[in-house]
């Protein structure tokens, strides 16, 4: 198998999967960086503007410009750090209360992709990726 086969393979999935996420997300005005940011912030709590672009490997102006929408739309709320240069970025009361709305279109639309796959499958998929990932240096 030539690498490159697999890494392009690997690059449409990804973008299939973001347009499958924007379809569902579509209805509430979201987007897949947006969610993104979301899903991380609901999972993981509050983190700074610099742990979010280090964690989703994101360079910092289109996370900037991301935070700002969220902002915008009532959704995250930036507040400064003690050192005026670190901004913490949580979720506001109204995006927690709508979150298992999108949550639920995101798994729904998940679950019609994934269906095809016997769930053994999907549990040998999910080791691959997580191992992978696990072995890129920044994420050690």
């Amino acid at each position: 198998m030539k690498n490159h086969d697999l890494f392009h393979s690997i690059h449409q999935l990804s973008r299939q999967l973001i347009k499958h996420l924007n379809e569902a997300l579509e209805p509430f005005g979201l987007y897949n960086s947006q969610w993104s940011v979301l899903y991380v912030l609901k999972t993981k709590g509050t983190l700074t503007q610099t742990e979010l672009c280090q964690y989703l490997a994101v360079e910092a102006p289109p996370m900037t410009r991301t935070i700002q929408r969220l902002i915008k739309l009532g959704l995250v709320e930036q507040i400064p750090g003690n050192d005026r240069r670190v901004k913490y970025i949580h979720l506001t009361d109204f995006a927690m209360d709508k979150y298992p709305e999108w949550e639920q279109a995101v798994l729904q639309k998940n679950q019609k992709l994934i269906n095809q796959f016997p769930l053994d499958s999907q549990e040998e998929l999910l080791s691959l990726i997580t191992s992978w990932l696990n072995s890129f240096p920044d994420n050690n």
